[in-house]
């Protein structure tokens, strides 16, 4: 069972969210936080497996502050907003699902995000069109040692040109 932090700052669509959420047996909200504060404390209290984080909070707090406590606390966070941020964000969350939403876009996305926590193959036949997943970034691999291809020197170039070399021929 996936324990479930909602941090949302409208009453009336946390209530909804936890009802869609726990509409699946999978899935427990264990909690609900209106900002960044209270959604900490909440971690720490209920321990969840991933928090539903909407980007703007109650108390001028913004989402985006919340995600890195909560990543610098060990907790995976799925963004939940009415404007999905315009790049990427991989360290920070798994993805955003943008409002609104249909109970099948919590769903499926609820059991991507499980996936992804898993480390299991994501094989959903539909993925909803209001969820944006993060993908990690490789880091870029660094060159074996050993020869390095590079261009002719000007002499070696002067002297293949002289001698009539068919690359400089013509």
């Amino acid at each position: 069972m996936l324990k479930i932090l909602i941090v949302e700052d409208d009453t009336q669509l946390a209530n909804t969210l936890k009802y869609l959420v726990e509409d699946n047996p999978r899935y427990r909200v264990v909690g609900t936080a209106d900002d960044a504060d209270g959604a900490i404390a909440a971690t720490e209290e209920y321990d969840p497996d991933l928090v539903l984080l909407d980007l703007h909070l109650a108390h001028g707090s913004t989402g985006f502050s919340v995600a890195v406590r909560l990543t610098d606390l060990g907790v995976p966070c799925l963004f939940v907003s009415g404007k999905a941020p315009s790049f990427p964000m991989p360290d920070i969350a798994l993805g955003c699902l943008m409002k609104p939403f249909t109970a099948e876009d919590v769903h499926r996305s609820l059991a991507m995000a499980e996936d992804l926590l898993r480390g299991r193959e994501t094989l959903r036949p539909k993925m909803p069109n209001n969820l944006m997943l993060y993908q990690a970034v490789e880091p870029a691999k660094l060159p074996e040692p050993g020869y390095i291809p590079s261009r002719p020197s000007l002499r070696t170039r002067f002297e293949h040109w002289i001698s009539g070399h068919p690359r400089f021929a013509g």
